[in-house]
């Protein structure tokens, strides 16, 4: 298998079981209706073990963007191969969302609520503000970097990488995930999305494309931060590229800041889709 196709199998595993626990416990009549934020959680930190478990071996099974930007950024991933790695990423996230809406078919018609459709697929705020939910899904991301590149730095039993890698993303789940639906994944986000989009859903509603650019470039920053962050406190490894890059950060999240509290339009607030 090629590392194009590890990613995006990879990717197409975690969206199967992630968006596919989403459906299971909020779709209309479905037998785990109401299984809860718990379910959620768990079965997302399942989903990332078994696609580490399916394609690791193929491609390090980054299935996420950040993650593949964040170890570019610190030099333990090649530049020129992040392109593919993200194509293949948002792919297979689309793919993963396709093959969800053909799961559940019979469900999306007996299921009214437009949001609900919605979030099998992608993330929305709680309580929509927009320069708290990219700080959100900025600090999730880096939250993520820093563990994985925590759990990379110690030595466990052949074969247990993977499930406490889980054990992480159920952790960031249950501890940040209330506010944004933890997307700290652009591909997570943005390849289901699409899927949304073209898919012929009964009485979806719209995409929410006015959110859409939080849980990309929330996990952006945040994933890149993380990894340089871990380098430059774990390690001692200080670069030019974490002050830059924490300039970026503290600029791009102040500006967002500023323009939230002038009420300006230039950067929409995420909006709950109307019924």
């Amino acid at each position: 298998m090629s590392t194009f196709m590890g990613e995006l199998i990879g990717t197409m595993i975690l969206i199967i079981f992630g968006g596919g626990v989403v459906a299971n416990v909020s779709l209309n009549k479905s037998k785990a209706q109401g299984g809860g934020w718990i379910v959620v959680a768990l079965a997302w930190g399942l989903a990332v073990s078994v696609a580490v478990y399916a394609v690791g071996g193929f491609s390090g099974a980054h299935i996420n963007p950040a993650v593949t930007l964040g170890l570019a950024a610190i030099g333990e991933f090649a530049w020129s191969d992040v392109p593919m790695y993200i194509v293949a990423q948002v792919i297979g996230g689309m793919l993963g969302g396709i093959v969800v809406y053909f799961h559940f078919l019979p469900h999306w018609k007996a299921t009214e609520d437009k949001a609900v459709k919605l979030g099998v697929f992608s993330t929305d705020p709680a309580i929509p503000h927009t320069f708290s939910n990219l700080l959100s899904e900025f600090i999730g991301t880096a939250v993520l970097l820093v563990g994985l590149l925590s759990i990379g730095a110690n030595k466990f039993s052949e074969g247990l990488n993977p499930l406490i890698v889980g054990f992480l993303i159920v952790a960031i789940g249950l501890s940040l995930g209330g506010t944004t639906g933890y997307a700290i994944n652009p591909a997570r986000d943005l390849g289901p999305r699409i899927a949304h989009a073209i898919l012929p859903i009964p009485g979806k509603g719209g995409s929410n494309w006015t959110y859409s650019w939080i849980p990309v470039v929330g996990p952006v920053l945040g994933g890149v931060f993380g990894a340089l962050f871990y380098q430059a406190v774990f390690t001692g490894k200080v670069t030019s590229l974490f002050w830059i890059w924490t300039a970026v950060c503290a600029g791009v999240l102040a500006i967002t800041f500023m323009l939230g509290q002038k009420g300006t339009h230039a950067i929409p607030h995420g909006n709950k889709i109307e019924n």
